[in-house]
C-alpha cells in the first residue's frame, strides 16, 4: 500500500498474498521498535534457556534413581534425587512464568510503540490517501497486524530458537548416552522434514483462505451495522441473513480446511513419534538384556525422545504464526512508508500580519483542480474576499462548493493557480497552522464519545471552559445544554447518536466559535436544522461574523441573503457575482433560475433541462 497507489484489483477487502515465514529486512525494521525494551528480551531468553535446563535435567535425575538407588534397593540414596527432581519441577514453574510473562510483555509494549506511531503516522497522511484505502482495512492494519507482530515474540521466533536450543540440548545427551540408540532415533527426522515441507505449503494457503473470509466477514458486518436503519427500513432483514449465512459458511469451510491439514500434520507427527518410541524400546530393551545399557538409560531415552518431538509437532503452528506475523509487517510498514502529499515547508512562513488594520482577506487566483483519477472540477476558479466580508458560494450539485472549501483549509492541493490569505499563499504555510485560523462548520457534523465540553473544546488548553460556554452561549446551544444531565459535563454516546440533528449541528458551531478564528466557513451548515434553529444560528452569526471573513456555502438560498457579495459558481468557475437584489434582477440568469427553482417549483416543468452554461 502506498500514499499514490490504489488498492490492487479484486475486493478491497481481500488480504495480501502472504510472503515469507522469515523475511531479514522486516525484522530488522521490527528490531528498531525492539531495541528499547532489549532489557526484557534479555530475561526473556535468560528464563527460555532456565526452563530448557530444567526440563533436561529431569530424565538424568531418573536414569540416576533407576541404576542407583532403586536397582540397588538403597532407599535412603533416593530421598536426595527425588528431592532434588521435586525443586527442578518447581524451578521450570518460575521459569516457565517468568518466560511467558517477559515474552508477553515485551510484545505488548512493542506493540504499544508501533501502534502510537501508527496512529500518529495517520493522522499526518493527506485527505486523498483516505478516498483511496477503506476505513476498515486501514483500522485492521492498526489493531490486528499490529497485534499479530507481538506473536512474533510470544509465540514465533523466541519460541522457536528456545526449542531448537532444547532440541540441540537432547540430541546432545542421547549421543553421550548411546550413539547407536541415538542413531536411531534420529532415523525419522528426513521423514518429518519431507512431512514439515509437503504440509507447509497446504497450511499456508488455508491460513490465507482463513484471513480473507476474516476480512470480508468483518467488512460485511462493519457495512451493515452502521445502516442498520436502511436495512430495517427497507426490510432487507431475510435477505441480509441470508447473505451473512454465505459469507459466515465461507469462513468456516475455510477454517475447517486450515485445521484439517494441521489435524493431519499433528496425527502424523505424533505417530511417527510414536514409532520412533517402539523402536527404541525395541532396539534398547535388547541392549538392556545383553547387559550393553542399563535400564535407566533406556527410560532416560524415551523421555527424552517425548520431549525431543514436543516441538517438532509445534513446527507447524510456529510456520503460520511468523508467516502471519511477517505478512503483517509487511502491512504495517508499507503504510508507515506512506507520504503525505501535504506537507509543512522546511520554512513555513508565520501566519501574515494583519494588512491595513484587517486581516482575514482571502484570494482564489486562477485556481485548477482535479481529484485523482478524476475530470476537473474547478477551471481557472477566481474570486477575493476582502477582510471582515461575508460572501456566500451558490451553485448546483457537482459545481465545486465543496471542493473550494476543502483547498482552502489545504485537504488537497491545488494544480495550477494560487490561493492566498492576506497575500501569503497557503503552501508557505504550516498546514497546522492553517487550519487553526480557520473555523470550519460542515454539513455532516460529527461528535465524538466523550462530554459535550470536550466535543466544543477538543481538548486544547487553549479553548478554556469560560470559551466553550460563551461559544455555546452565541450559537444557542446552552439552552439545550443546561437542560442535560451533567449540563456541559453531560455524556455524548458514539456519534452524539443521544442529540437531534440540530442539536449536533449547533454543537459543531460552538466548537467552530470557540477556537475564535480569523477566517469562518460555513459548508451547508444549515441545512440539517428546521427553521426555527435556523432563525436562532441566523441571529447569533449575524453578530459573531461581523469583523471576521466569512464563506458561507448553502443550497438554500433564503439563507444567504444578508450575505455582502453572493458568488455563483458553474462548472468550476465564477459566473455571476453580486448582492441578492441585483443578481435576482438579471432575468434568465443562473442564480435567477435557481431563485425559482426553489420558491416557484411549479413552473420548473417550463425551464429548461439544463442551467445555461
Amino acid at each position: 500500500m502506498t500514499q499514490h497507489g490504489s488498492p490492487p484489483s479484486g475486493s478491497h477487502h481481500d488480504e495480501d498474498v502472504l510472503g515469507k515465514a522469515y523475511d531479514a529486512r522486516l525484522m530488522k525494521r521490527i528490531y528498531r521498535y525492539l531495541l528499547p525494551h532489549r532489557r526484557l528480551v534479555v530475561l526473556s531468553g535468560l528464563f527460555l534457556v532456565l526452563v530448557s535446563a530444567a526440563q533436561l535435567a529431569q530424565p538424568w535425575l531418573i536414569k540416576q534413581a533407576i541404576d542407583g538407588p532403586i536397582a540397588s534397593g538403597d532407599a535412603a540414596a533416593l530421598v536426595p534425587i527425588v528431592t532434588l527432581f521435586a525443586v527442578l519441577l518447581l524451578a521450570e514453574f518460575g521459569f516457565r512464568f517468568g518466560q511467558i510473562y517477559y515474552l508477553e510483555k515485551t510484545g505488548q509494549s512493542i506493540v504499544h510503540d508501533l501502534r502510537v506511531e501508527l496512529y500518529a503516522h495517520l493522522q499526518s497522511l493527506s485527505s486523498a490517501f483516505f478516498d483511496r484505502n477503506p476505513v476498515g482495512r486501514l483500522v485492521t492494519r492498526v489493531t490486528t497486524d499490529v497485534e499479530t507482530l507481538s506473536e512474533i515474540f510470544s509465540s514465533g521466533l523466541v519460541t522457536l530458537m528456545g526449542d531448537a536450543v532444547k532440541l540441540i540440548g537432547i540430541l546432545v545427551i542421547l549421543v553421550w548416552m548411546d550413539v547407536r540408540l541415538a542413531a536411531l532415533t534420529l532415523m525419522v527426522l528426513p521423514l518429518l522434514g519431507f512431512v514439515a515441507f509437503f504440509f507447509r505449503i497446504r497450511i499456508r494457503d488455508a491460513f490465507r483462505a482463513v484471513r480473507e473470509r476474516i476480512a470480508r466477514l468483518n467488512a460485511y458486518l462493519q457495512e451493515h451495522l452502521t445502516g442498520m436503519a436502511v436495512v430495517q427500513l427497507f426490510q432487507r432483514e431475510r435477505a441480509d441473513d441470508e447473505e451473512f449465512d454465505t459469507i459466515n459458511k465461507s469462513h468456516r469451510d475455510a477454517d475447517l480446511s486450515s485445521v484439517f491439514y494441521d489435524s493431519i500434520f499433528s496425527a502424523i507427527i505424533e505417530l511417527v513419534g510414536t514409532l520412533s518410541v517402539a523402536m527404541i524400546i525395541w532396539y534398547g530393551g535388547g541392549r538392556v538384556l545383553a547387559s550393553a545399557i542399563t535400564f535407566g538409560t533406556l527410560v532416560a531415552f524415551l523421555e527424552y525422545a517425548q520431549k525431543f518431538f514436543g516441538p517438532i509437532k509445534e513446527l507447524g503452528s510456529y510456520y503460520s504464526v511468523m508467516q502471519s506475523a511477517m505478512a503483517s509487517a509487511e502491512r504495517v510498514f508499507a503504510l508507515l512508508d506512506a507520504r503525505p502529499e501535504i506537507t509543512s515547508p522546511a520554512a513555513p512562513r508565520s501566519w501574515p500580519a494583519p494588512q491595513r488594520g484587517a486581516s482575514g482577506e482571502v484570494i482564489f487566483e486562477d485556481v485548477h483542480f482535479a481529484y485523482p483519477q478524476g475530470p476537473e472540477v474547478l477551471r481557472g476558479l477566481s474570486f477575493r474576499i476582502r477582510p471582515g466580508e461575508k460572501v456566500a458560494l451558490v451553485g448546483s450539485t457537482g459545481a465545486g462548493k465543496t471542493t473550494v472549501v476543502k483547498l482552502l483549509v489545504r485537504l488537497y492541493d491545488i494544480q495550477r493557480g494560487s490561493i492566498r490569505i492576506d497575500g501569503v499563499d497557503i503552501r508557505e504555510l504550516d498546514p497546522r497552522e492553517l487550519r487553526r485560523r480557520i473555523g470550519l462548520v460542515l454539513q455532516d457534523h460529527f461528535l465524538f464519545s466523550g462530554t459535550v465540553a470536550s466535543n466544543i473544546g477538543l481538548g486544547d488548553p487553549v479553548v478554556t471552559r469560560d470559551r466553550i460556554e460563551a461559544a455555546a452561549g452565541a450559537v444557542r446551544a446552552d439552552l439545550f445544554i443546561r437542560e442535560l444531565p451533567g449540563g456541559f459535563d453531560g455524556e455524548v454516546v458514539e456519534r452524539g447518536a443521544n442529540f437531534s440533528v440540530g442539536q449536533k449541528q449547533l454543537l459543531s458551531f460552538a466548537r467552530a466559535l470557540a477556537f475564535d478564528p480569523p477566517i469562518l466557513v460555513l459548508d451547508e451548515a444549515t441545512a440539517s436544522v428546521d427553521s426555527q434553529t435556523e432563525m436562532r444560528i441566523q441571529m447569533a452569526l449575524s453578530a459573531l461574523l461581523a469583523g471576521r471573513t466569512s464563506l458561507v456555502i448553502a443550497h438554500r438560498l433564503s439563507t444567504i441573503r444578508e450575505s455582502d457579495r453572493i458568488l455563483l459558481l458553474h462548472k468550476g468557475a465564477v459566473r455571476e457575482e453580486g448582492t441578492h437584489e441585483e443578481m435576482l434582477g438579471r432575468p434568465g440568469g443562473l442564480y435567477e433560475t435557481l431563485y425559482r427553482l426553489q420558491f416557484q417549483p411549479l413552473v420548473e416543468a417550463s425551464l429548461p433541462a439544463d442551467l445555461p452554461s
